[in-house]
């Protein structure tokens, strides 16, 4: 019986990690390609994969950013602003009343001007390389595998729990044969 609930519970939890990654990657893919927001960010927290080299050494090509809006923001802050449909991740070296200046660390050439309504928020940790296996699992082909992958180890966990009732089954009838055979002798 333990056994069998423990089952169940990992059951509902992949269950309920694939409706997840199903609804982040709705959720995500709704918000840019329909609204043209690259960096979604419900209560204020949101999260990005670097996409180049343009904030080495602290941020390296493939690390996952936490991103949190702020209220205000300040200079030597590693910023996510949205430029046009791009979302650019670099560090703020000069805010005046007008706009906001920001660089990445390994460029040598300042970025346009920005307004602190640009601003999506502020890297507040990163995970190394972590971000290439969000890519994965964002792409249409990654969310295709995951399902697929989440269907075959359910429907194997079935048919491993039937195969064993069955097998259950037939030894119980056996045992009421052998009794029944016993009984007429």
């Amino acid at each position: 019986m333990k056994k069998k609930l423990i089952k169940t519970i990992i059951r509902i939890t992949l269950l309920v990690l694939v409706a997840v990654i199903i609804g982040v990657n709705i959720y995500t893919i709704s918000a840019s390609r329909l609204v043209g927001n690259q960096v979604p960010m419900p209560f204020g927290v949101g999260a990005s994969v670097v996409l180049s080299g343009s904030m080495e050494t602290e941020l390296s090509v493939g690390d996952l950013i936490i991103i949190l809006k702020r209220d205000a923001y300040e200079v030597g802050d590693v910023v996510v602003y949205q430029d046009g449909r791009t979302a650019v991740t670099h560090r703020i070296i000069s805010i005046t009343e007008e706009s906001i200046i920001t660089r990445g660390d390994a460029n040598n050439t300042d970025d346009n001007p920005i307004s602190a309504e640009q601003i999506k928020g502020e890297v507040v940790f990163a995970i190394p390389l972590v971000g290439y296996v969000i890519n994965i699992i964002k792409s249409p082909l990654g969310t295709i595998c995951i399902l697929a992958l989440a269907v075959f180890l359910l429907e194997s966990s079935f048919r491993a729990e039937k195969e064993k009732d069955r097998e259950s089954l037939d030894e119980v009838r056996a045992e009421i044969e052998k009794l029944k055979q016993q009984n007429k002798q």
